[in-house]
Order: structure tokens, then sequence, then C-alpha cells
């Protein structure tokens, strides 16, 4: 299965590096000299010639495309790379597809809903919670919310803030 690791922004200077949009929870270990990326639209593979932070921004060059007017035509390509589903069998370890479908529940076991999505954002994910009465929730992706993710037994625990998934007075339509 492909998983979507970064997009290619702008270029960065004249000599080939480019910004990136990350995608992946550990960059600095994705992302090393000599890894191998595919791309979407296909462009062939790229490699990774360096890797930086610039100003909190990932900045890449690779070693296909060495000036400024290559990596421009790279502009929003998708970095994939490919993972294998059961690679990883610890705890705290999932990729965005596993949650989908999900069960939502209370850290007392109240049933709240299904996980539908995951939109990944740049300061927050969120996830997207199908609530039990059919209405769309999105929740933020922070730990003291979302304590407990647990893709073996298919299920995300949640400790909502009141009013998230609880209907307000005043909120019927």
């Amino acid at each position: 299965m492909e998983y979507v690791v970064a997009r290619i922004g702008r270029p960065h200077g004249v000599r080939g590096e480019v910004t990136v949009e990350v995608r992946t929870d550990d960059p600095d270990e994705r992302f090393v000299p000599g890894a191998v990326l595919r791309t979407d639209p296909d462009r062939g593979r790229l490699t990774v010639a360096s890797a930086r932070w610039h100003n909190g921004t990932l900045l890449l060059t690779f070693s296909e495309v060495t000036d400024r007017t290559a990596v421009e035509a790279l502009r929003d390509t998708l970095l994939l790379v490919d993972i294998d589903d059961e690679a990883d069998e610890t705890d705290d370890a999932w990729y965005p597809h596993q949650l989908r479908g999900l069960a939502a529940v209370t850290v007392t076991g109240t049933p709240l809903g299904v996980v539908a999505d995951l939109l990944t954002g740049t300061a927050q994910d969120v996830l997207v919670v199908t609530g039990t009465d059919g209405r769309e929730v999105l929740v933020p992706f922070v730990r003291s919310i979302v304590p407990t993710v647990d893709v073996r037994r298919r299920k995300v625990v949640l400790n909502p803030p009141g009013g998230l998934f609880v209907e307000l007075p005043g909120d019927a339509d």
C-alpha cells in the first residue's frame, strides 16, 4: 500500500532545494539521505540527497534534480512510500488509513460513533467522527482528547470536552 509522506512546495534558493509539507510523524527518520520516494503524479523516483530544517520548514534536495527550474516542475507533487500494514506492531504506531472505521468510544466505553477520516493540518490533525446521530464531528487529535488509539481492538478512546458530541440547548434545528 502507498502512503503520502509529503507534498513538494516551492523552490528555496537556486540549487534545487525545495520546501515540503510534511505528512509523516517522523520526518527526521523518513527523509534521510539515500531515501527513495515515489511521486504522484508519476515523475520518476526521487532520492533524498539532503534534508535540513529552516525556520520550521523542512527543505529537501534530490539527487535527480539540481536546479531551481527542475524543482519548480515538481511543485505540488506528492511524495510516497510503500508501507506494510503489519510491519510495526507497537501500540502507538498506525497509519491514517487504519483509523477509518474504528469505533469511537468515551473513556467509560459509551459509543460516540465511527472514525470517518483523519484530516492533516499544519497546527494539528483532526479526526472526523460520524456520530451515533449521523452528524459529522471534528475532533482535535491531541492526547488530552484522544488518549488511546487501539488499531488491534478497532477503537479510539475519546475524552471530548462538553458539547462536542452532546447537543447543547439552542443547537436543535
